[in-house]
């Protein structure tokens, strides 16, 4: 008899309740709505670990309903990363998102108007609360070290013609992706 494969963790699924844990747990990302925020795993682009877009142009709906973000997990998210790393690196995203939660970035939050500096003392104390009273077992889940799976494009939306097109889960698929975490957490 085939042995069935043990089911692998879905890291897209287990970002979006972070985002959602940290909406609740944090007053500055109350206005967060995860359940409209796209998380997918993409290529890499520069030494980066993610990165937000906004989908006020563009008609992505999921669920039914039309997600305002997406979160693209770049290699390193999944093979370079601490949990700590990983924490840092949705909070990060999630505070370029504008306070209306509108599909657009947050003005003053862009890396063109903050220098790097000061959009991390923005950033720093947000990690070390939300490390302080994150739910354990999420934090545990991004501690994960083997194969995983996650939302990928399918085809991806682009350019002008993309705002006469909706996107739906039809263009995404469930994809494996190597988690390599560098060290576990209170280790």
């Amino acid at each position: 008899m085939p042995t069935r494969r043990a089911a692998r963790p879905n890291a897209t699924l287990l970002c979006r309740r972070l985002a959602a844990d940290m909406a609740r747990k944090l007053s500055e990302l109350s206005h967060i709505q995860p359940a409209r925020i796209l998380f997918v795993a993409g290529e890499a682009r520069r030494g980066s670990r993610a990165t937000i877009k906004p989908l006020a142009g563009t008609r992505v709906l999921l669920n039914g309903k039309r997600a305002l973000y997406c979160i693209t997990l770049r290699p390193k998210f999944f093979r370079a990363s601490t949990p700590e790393q990983r924490v840092e690196t949705l909070l990060h995203e999630l505070l370029h998102i504008s306070n209306e939660f509108d599909g657009r970035l947050h003005p003053g939050r862009r890396h063109s108007v903050l220098p790097g500096g000061k959009f991390r003392s923005l950033l720093r104390p947000l990690v070390r609360r939300y490390l302080a009273q994150a739910d354990a077992e999420l934090l545990s889940a991004l501690a994960h070290h083997g194969e995983v799976v996650a939302r990928q494009w399918l085809e991806r939306p682009t350019g002008k013609s993309s705002r006469r097109q909706a996107y739906s889960e039809k263009h995404l698929f469930l994809g494996p992706v190597q988690m390599i975490t560098g060290r576990h957490l209170h280790s």
